[in-house]
């Protein structure tokens, strides 16, 4: 067994069983579920952080969630030992995305700047959906630094467009790319 953690992309998280046969009903936390009936294999995560692959037998969607069916799981009694199991992927099968479009999870870690300035505003310490069911691009909350006389903190920013975003990002590699480039209509959540 390799000592390296398993570096995986959580696509949906299982709720409960569904119907007789081992399915089970799963919350979908990907922008592209319809990519998941097309997978033959995927990666379980327990609550205590085990990870094991198991073979897909078939994914649908059915009113807003991801039904899974896994090889080995045939019983009710069998699917609720995955209540509360991410349904995983390796992070280099994940999607390829259009230029100027990121994951949210390559923003996390990025340094935050204000047009014009040598020195960053902060660094991107998390994502903050705007809301269930609410169009728009999520929030970005920016951990900042103490200022003189002043607290650390953390700021939640909004870049909404080309033409509202004030700040841009550097990547952890130092190479900066402009916020503007995010896309307008929100950011590739999920990360698959």
């Amino acid at each position: 067994m390799s000592s390296q953690p398993f570096s995986a992309v959580t696509l949906a998280r299982v709720l409960r069983p569904h119907g007789l046969r081992g399915e089970v009903a799963a919350d979908i936390l990907t922008d592209f579920p319809q990519r998941m009936s097309t997978l033959r294999q995927v990666w379980l995560r327990d609550a205590s952080g085990v990870v094991k692959p198991v073979a897909l037998l078939s994914c649908r969607i059915h009113n807003g969630q991801a039904i899974f069916h896994f090889e080995s799981y045939h019983s009710i009694d069998e699917a609720e030992l995955l209540r509360g199991c991410e349904v995983q992927i390796p992070l280099s099968d994940r999607v390829s995305l259009a230029a100027g479009q990121y994951f949210v999870t390559d923003l996390i870690g990025c340094d935050v700047y204000e047009s014009g300035a040598a020195t960053p505003l902060g660094r991107v310490r998390d994502i903050q959906p705007i809301g269930e069911g609410v169009a728009g691009t999520p929030l970005l909350v920016v951990e900042t630094p103490a200022s003189p006389g002043g607290p650390a903190g953390e700021s939640p920013l909004r870049p909404r467009s080309r033409s509202s975003c004030r700040g841009r990002f550097c990547t952890q590699e130092a190479r900066r790319s402009p916020c503007a480039a995010w896309p307008s209509t929100g950011p590739a959540c999920g990360a698959t």
